[in-house]
């Protein structure tokens, strides 16, 4: 198996991680939070975030380390990005990944300062989860879209 496809396996199953849980606490966790008491969501909350704080560093370490190692592939390519339809896309989708990271070192900043009020942290995911859709459309596009 090559290097790049080792790095592939690694970067698709990093991303079903990071993007599974961004699905899953913006599209499920917030409904959620209609139908069950105050207190039981607290604690669901806490037990999530706590689990997340363990695993989702290095899940992004994965990500981010793996991500790297493939765009050395396309240097060429992201040298010169408007040259042509991939090298463009894969630029956004880098950029949009680099704003993902952002937000996660806002968030764990505002963590750190006990500063990430319930409405920060719900925008924060949400725009996290806006970049996340356009990374996985332009993740697949890239290889299907030309001009």
């Amino acid at each position: 198996m090559s290097h790049y496809a080792v790095l592939l396996i690694l970067h698709l199953f990093a991303a079903l991680m990071f993007v599974g849980t961004v699905f899953f606490e913006v599209l499920i966790l917030e409904s959620v939070r209609r139908h069950v008491p105050r207190n039981v969501m607290l604690q669901m909350e806490t037990g999530i975030g706590n689990r997340a704080r363990q695993l989702m560093p290095w899940v992004l370490a994965v990500l981010y380390g793996s991500g790297m190692g493939m765009a050395w592939r396309y240097r060429t390519l992201l040298a010169h990005p408007l040259e042509s339809s991939f090298g463009l896309l894969l630029t956004i989708k880098i950029v949009l990944a680099l704003s993902v990271f952002g937000h996660f070192l806002y968030a764990m900043s505002l963590r750190r300062r006990r500063r990430l009020a319930s409405t920060a942290f719900k925008r924060i995911h949400l725009s996290v989860f806006c970049h996340m859709v356009g990374i996985v459309l332009l993740a697949k596009l890239m290889f299907h879209l030309g001009w």
